[in-house]
């Protein structure tokens, strides 16, 4: 008996932890039961494991319970593994009694009625917990690691502003420290602008590199931090909400993504802000 859930995609720590073996002070108000530090260039401690490759540390209490809960269900032993897979969020396979499972990390700190869903469609198949996980694994869809590495050098301190500080100040204050993104000023055009441009984009962000490019032009002294604040905080949000489909079309904004906007203590300011600057920002 073999499955396989398949999602095709485009802390405070608790205690000990079954990978990785370096101090997590940088991550210590983040309260998953399972961490990735996506990026050795925006760490702020020496990895133990080989850059360039994302890793995750899985708080062994929590990868114990949710086990100990598999094997009450199947009534046999259990062998279950954490991952932090780009496409497999989980599978599994009975041997000769013993199930062995691999799950996505973001089921070890998931809601007890999606965990009772997963343990049921794991050891019994059911179709109706299916379609709660795979709800569960579209809203989480953040947490899951980028399908493309970056390519490019990362620059987060500019001539003015420091996009990874304010990043961080960003990610705990709105986040509670869940955005796993990358985060860089984008590429500076090397021809001097001829003619105004007729439009600008501020921010992007890519999914498939979990990375936030911003536009250099807002590296200027006369640029206020809590625009370039605002416009970080717009990009982090595309990170965590996922765009839908309404009236047979695709919402980049769905009406939940400009609810959380609102939430930013700068939004009204920095929109005024935007519109009595917007041309000097074209001109730039």
């Amino acid at each position: 008996m073999a499955g396989q859930l398949v999602i095709p995609f485009a802390p405070t720590p608790l205690g000990r932890f079954s990978r990785g073996s370096v101090p997590l002070r940088p991550l210590a108000r983040v309260t998953h039961a399972a961490v990735r530090v996506p990026d050795p260039r925006h760490s702020d401690v020496e990895m133990a494991f080989p850059a360039g490759h994302p890793q995750i540390f899985v708080h062994e209490g929590a990868r114990q319970a949710l086990e100990r809960r598999l094997e009450l269900a199947h009534h046999r032993p259990v062998l279950l593994s954490v991952t932090d897979n780009i496409r497999h969020m989980i599978s599994h396979s009975t041997r000769g009694g013993l199930l062995r499972a691999r799950i996505h990390h973001m089921f070890l700190d998931a809601p007890g009625m999606v965990q009772d869903a997963l343990i049921r469609y794991v050891v019994r198949g059911e179709r109706e917990a299916s379609a709660v996980v795979n709800r569960f694994i579209e809203e989480n869809g953040y947490r899951i690691r980028a399908s493309q590495p970056v390519r490019s050098p990362l620059t987060t301190q500019g001539d003015t502003h420091d996009l990874l500080a304010l990043f961080r100040i960003l990610n705990e204050k709105y986040f509670g420290n869940a955005v796993d993104a990358l985060i860089t000023w984008g590429k500076s055009g090397s021809k001097r602008l001829e003619k105004p441009r007729r439009s600008i984009k501020l921010g992007s962000y890519s999914a498939v590199e979990r990375l936030i490019r911003v536009h250099p032009v807002l590296d200027k002294a006369w640029v206020p931090r809590y625009f370039v604040a605002y416009i970080i905080f717009h990009e982090m949000l595309h990170h965590v909400i996922p765009a839908s489909q309404g009236s047979g079309r695709r919402m980049l904004h769905p009406p939940i993504f400009m609810v959380r906007e609102r939430e930013f203590r700068d939004f009204d300011r920095a929109h005024a802000w935007e519109k009595a600057h917007i041309g000097r920002l074209l001109r730039s």
